[in-house]
């Protein structure tokens, strides 16, 4: 989105998108749409799936008499039992358009392994598309639920709930299995059930707005073009942050921990933007190849590359095992054998109760050679994509201190969104991922040939922390994470820039 006035009318902001759709090549799609969401009672259902179709919908990309939406869980709900437990998630826009969406909401109790609630289901959107008069239909089918249950709740839709008339799509939520063994299973579960084009696997941070403008920032600017590479960069580190530990889902968490949860999927994606080749177009399956591309090039990662920790606390909550070593902090190296990056340390980072809550890229180019300034102590050019909060991109240069002397000083280059675009809201990633389900585009979705290879990276470290020959290393919740992190960092080749502080700009 561009600078501006954010009041724009609905069907502007639609001509915008259809615009871009058709340079991606994509259909125009036609014909009344249904939207199941199944385990509509659930928490996600209601902070994250019903807000993003609301929004959808009060800027005008759902339309009353085009869609109905279909709420499905095993809860004991009436319609207006379901609109009450999401009405006070549903914020931004009027009074009008809430009672308006509400009313296109619908719910059906029943079992995720039920022939008979299924198959009330079907009757319930049938009936809805027969009343709707139009010539063809659209179910798109939203699984706000754990994968245990995938299967069941695919083979139900596919025995009982498929569209005679038009498209069937089905997203599915992370986590996509544990290793690389359970994720094949559940591929090929989905896979006998649906094809490829039918399902898409969702992953929230393709959706966020700085990381759909890696394409755009790495392959639209030649200032870009000739630095992207490891004769100009000495490291890069994607980080995510949270300053709050578990808060009472320990039990949950500890099934997995922070490389399955943050690192394997999220930082894994925004690693492949930052690395992949150009692609040979904008189509989806262009950049999914170049994706899968980078991700087979990444060698097997060394135990001495890896640091794993657990805040001091995490053991307290009753639901985590008291010998856990689960780790709520982990920093990985990945390195790239390919003539672009050969050489140069890919850190991802992820942590709980830390000092901060952010997610970035960092870029750290290399020394410049014959430092005539001497400057090299200040710091290294570094280029910043803070994904959140505080979205924004900033280059950090050294330049003369105003005044009288030649005396050199870090400062930045910045592109803050809060800033240059006052009055743009930014999309929620659930609203833009949602449409571009809607749309057929599965660019910001995972493959299947891109999860397998994504597993094979990180299943070899996963066992061996699993079976202990890797152990977590405790650290003080609050703190930057163990000291042993930034170590490796620092062991790497990341300088950090001391007495240099990145302040978001405001408008006072």
């Amino acid at each position: 989105m561009s600078g501006g006035s954010d009041e724009s009318s609905p069907s502007s902001r639609r001509s915008s998108f259809n615009s871009l759709s058709r340079d991606l090549e994509l259909p125009s799609e036609q014909g009344c749409l249904s939207v199941v969401v199944l385990g509509a009672s659930g928490d996600l259902a209601k902070k994250k799936t019903f807000p993003a179709l609301f929004h959808l919908f009060a800027q005008g990309f759902l339309q009353s008499g085009e869609v109905h939406i279909f709420g499905y869980a095993r809860s004991n709900l009436s319609d207006d039992g379901l609109r009450e437990r999401i009405r006070g998630y549903l914020k931004g826009a009027s009074e009008e358009h809430l009672s308006e969406f509400l009313q296109l909401i619908k719910y059906v109790s029943g079992s995720y392994d039920s022939r008979e609630g299924f198959e009330k289901l079907n009757k319930e959107i049938s009936e809805y598309e027969m009343s709707n008069k139009s010539e063809s239909s659209r179910r798109l089918f939203y699984l706000a639920l754990p994968p245990s249950v995938y299967p069941s709740v695919c083979k139900m839709i596919r025995t009982y709930c498929m569209n005679p008339s038009g498209w069937t799509r089905v997203i599915v939520e992370k986590p996509f299995g544990k290793d690389l063994h359970s994720a094949e299973e559940l591929s090929a579960q989905l896979g006998d059930l649906f094809d490829e084009n039918q399902l898409y696997r969702i992953d929230h941070y393709l959706g966020k707005e700085l990381v759909q403008n890696l394409l755009v920032l790495r392959f639209a600017n030649r200032l870009f073009l000739p630095l992207w590479n490891r004769d100009n960069i000495d490291n890069i580190q994607i980080v995510f942050r949270e300053d709050f530990g578990t808060d009472g889902r320990g039990g949950y968490f500890d099934q997995y921990g922070i490389i399955r949860d943050i690192i394997q999927n999220h930082l894994l994606q925004v690693f492949c933007l930052v690395a992949m080749e150009k692609p040979v177009s904008l189509k989806p399956e262009h950049i999914r190849d170049e994706k899968v591309k980078v991700l087979q090039s990444v060698n097997p990662i060394k135990h001495d590359e890896v640091v794993l920790g657990q805040y001091e606390g995490y053991k307290d909550d009753p639901t985590v095992p008291d010998d856990s070593n689960t780790p709520t902090f982990a920093s990985v190296v990945l390195r790239v054998h390919n003539e672009r990056w050969e050489g140069v340390p890919f850190i991802l980072k992820a942590g709980k109760a830390l000092s901060s809550r952010k997610a970035e890229v960092r870029v750290q180019f290399k020394d410049v050679p014959g430092d005539i300034f001497r400057c090299k102590r200040q710091g290294r050019n570094e280029f910043v994509i803070r994904l959140q909060p505080s979205e924004a991109m900033y280059m950090k240069l050294t330049v003369k201190k105003p005044g009288l002397e030649m005396a050199t000083e870090q400062s930045e280059l910045d592109l803050s969104y809060g800033m240059r675009y006052q009055n743009v809201k930014i999309p929620e990633a659930y609203e833009r991922l949602i449409l571009d389900t809607i749309r057929g585009d599965q660019q910001h979705f995972v493959r299947r040939d891109e999860l397998k290879a994504a597993w094979q990276i990180f299943t070899p470290l996963l066992h061996d922390i699993d079976a202990g020959r890797l152990k977590a290393v405790p650290y003080h919740p609050g703190s930057r994470g163990p000291k042993e992190a930034d170590e490796l960092s620092e062991r790497v080749g990341y300088m950090q820039t001391h007495g240099y502080i990145w302040i978001p700009p405001t408008l006072a």
